[in-house]
This record gives structure tokens, C-alpha cells and sequence, in this order.
């Protein structure tokens, strides 16, 4: 299950934000997420809330804000929203795409005391 190690990371970065800012608690932890991620937004929920007992983010509150998946068709040259790759192009029925964005995660904001 990558989505623990995803959590571990994102702990991280809260422990490391935490520790410049002299805090030994984090509040809220908003994590922007694409739908080409090859992560489960429930399995990061699930996974956060585990790995985070006993550090500075335990008890903090994680928002996940899902970013579509886009591509660039070849075909008939249109940027298009894809939910996961190997789709075709809902506009012309093309599998020649070209990913865009939505694959990249990103800790956007955290709330430290």
C-alpha cells in the first residue's frame, strides 16, 4: 500500500514545518491531489490517520482537493478531462492523449499552532 508511504511523507513535511516554526502541533494539513495520482483519496484518509498517531499532525484535520486528470489530444487537437489514463477522447474517440496534468500531489497549506 504506497498510499502509507505517501502519508509518512506528508508527516514529514508537517514535522519539518512544525519544528522551524518552534510548534509542536499541526491543525489542518491540505493536500492537493490528481486524479492521475495513482493514489485512492479514501486509502490516503484512512492511511493519514494512522501514521499520524503520536506526532505533531495527530488529530489534525486533512482536506483533499481532487484535481482533474487532462490531456492534450493528437487527434483532434482539443485539451480534454480524463478520470485515468487509457481513456479515449471524449471528444473524438482517439487514445492518441497526451497527459497534461493530474498526476502530481502537493502538501498546498498547513495550519500550525
Amino acid at each position: 500500500m504506497h498510499e502509507m508511504a505517501i502519508c509518512l511523507g506528508i508527516i514529514q513535511i508537517a514535522e519539518e514545518k512544525a519544528h522551524e516554526r518552534c510548534s509542536s502541533r499541526v491543525r489542518s494539513i491540505c493536500l492537493e491531489m490528481g486524479a492521475l495520482s495513482h493514489a485512492a483519496p479514501e486509502a490516503i484518509r484512512f492511511c493519514f490517520a494512522a501514521a499520524s498517531t503520536r506526532t505533531v499532525a495527530e488529530g489534525a484535520a486533512l482536506t483533499i482537493v481532487e484535481l482533474p486528470g487532462l490531456a492534450w489530444c493528437m487527434s483532434c487537437s482539443k485539451s480534454v478531462e480524463i478520470a485515468r489514463r487509457g481513456e479515449c477522447c471524449p471528444c473524438c474517440g482517439s487514445y492518441q492523449l497526451q497527459v497534461t496534468a493530474g498526476e502530481q500531489m502537493r502538501v498546498k497549506e498547513l495550519e500550525i499552532d
